[in-house]
């Protein structure tokens, strides 16, 4: 093989290498920034929800606080409901918080998209680096050398960084029980 096939093939195997790892870890941020808005709208929808119900409870009671104050008797089905109220604005509010669990699960997707592209940064500022040193009546050898330096540094700090990242997305918080996501 000729030097000046030997140098264009380093070249191409370290620009195809920097492709693929930019494109898997480019990949990764958008998959995380889609679950991260997914959890937010049901997040919100739960939070929603709930609000709405415990509205309608309280709108209820006071539909028969009202009908105390103005002198009224309530039924005997009513006196129940009134009573079993407190319990339903309780699990309302219980609904609402296991809700805004997501925003643990949301907060480390975006920590974890935020760790990836500034691995993304590190990898590309190492090919800068890597890239100054290369003088311009560099012989094809010299080249091919650090052509093969830039490649193993790039394929360490890609391990690295995967290595760093977590797959699964746990709640941590509250003490409503453990979730896991994706």
């Amino acid at each position: 093989m000729t030097r000046k096939k030997i140098l264009g093939s380093h070249v191409k195997r370290l620009l195809s290498g920097v492709s693929d790892h930019g494109k898997k870890h480019l990949s990764e941020v958008e998959t995380d920034l889609r679950q991260t808005e997914l959890l937010l709208e049901e997040a919100v929808d739960k939070l929603t929800s709930s609000f709405m119900a415990i509205h309608h409870v309280v709108g209820a009671r006071q539909d028969g606080i009202n009908l105390l104050l103005a002198g009224g008797t309530p039924s005997a089905d009513e006196i129940d409901r009134m009573k079993g109220m407190s319990g339903e604005i309780g699990q309302h509010v219980n609904s609402a918080i296991t809700s805004m669990q997501f925003q643990d699960m949301t907060s480390q997707l975006i920590d974890r998209t935020l760790k990836r592209v500034t691995g993304l940064r590190a990898f590309l500022g190492t090919l800068g680096t890597h890239g100054e040193g290369v003088a311009a009546e560099a012989g094809s050898e010299e080249i091919v050398e650090l052509l093969g330096k830039v490649s193993m540094a790039l394929a360490i700090q890609s391990l690295e960084l995967r290595s760093v990242l977590r797959k699964a997305v746990n709640q941590q918080h509250l003490e409503s029980g453990e979730i896991e996501l994706f």
